[in-house]
């Protein structure tokens, strides 16, 4: 499989490196790429009220460069700026499940978000489990009840410091038939 990180708007290069290395140490026989080009942060997917951005819309915006590049399993956005959906305050990131297409926010990642001195060790890790999450929805994987499993969900940054960067058994068995159908698919 070959995850390919698409930065949205202006990302620190180290930041998407480590989300790099961090995929590959998750998902067997998989490649991860940085994407030469970006994608602008358009004014369209901000909300003016409530000063996020639309995750869907940027979303979708994802998933239009992977149908442009068919030879692509996954494209991961990553994207410096807070997002939301309809229902909810905020999201950490957004997937198609399964699809080809996710989007991860670095915004409420940061230790800073919420006070705290920064800490470049602990972005990173938030970071790589967001990814690993967003990347497992592409694969069809729902969310994990298992509170340790990096598939469970994150309704807050407490959520997503209590999982670990790995998936329990039973998800890491869903992932391998997930990455087989695309292999089978995308050859």
């Amino acid at each position: 499989m070959k995850i390919s990180v698409l930065s949205i708007g202006q990302v620190d290069k180290a930041i998407l490196i480590g989300i790099c290395e961090g995929l590959r140490r998750v998902f067997p026989d998989t490649s991860c790429v940085l994407v030469d080009q970006k994608l602008p942060l358009r004014h369209e997917a901000f909300d003016e009220k409530r000063k996020q951005y639309r995750s869907t819309v940027i979303l979708r915006e994802v998933q239009g460069f992977a149908v442009k590049n068919p030879d692509l399993n996954c494209v991961l956005g990553i994207i410096d700026a807070d997002i939301f959906v309809r229902q909810l305050n905020f999201v950490f990131g957004e997937a198609f499940c399964p699809g080809k297409a996710a989007l991860i926010s670095l915004r409420r990642l940061r230790p800073e978000f919420y006070g705290a001195a920064s800490n470049g060790d602990l972005f990173l890790e938030r970071a790589v489990k967001e990814a690993i999450h967003e990347v497992g929805h592409t694969l069809g994987l729902g969310h994990c009840s298992r509170t340790s499993c990096v598939m469970h969900f994150s309704n807050s940054i407490s959520d997503t410091d209590i999982k670990q960067s790995t998936l329990c058994d039973r998800c890491f068995s869903h992932a391998k038939i997930g990455i087989s159908r695309l292999g089978k698919c995308h050859g």
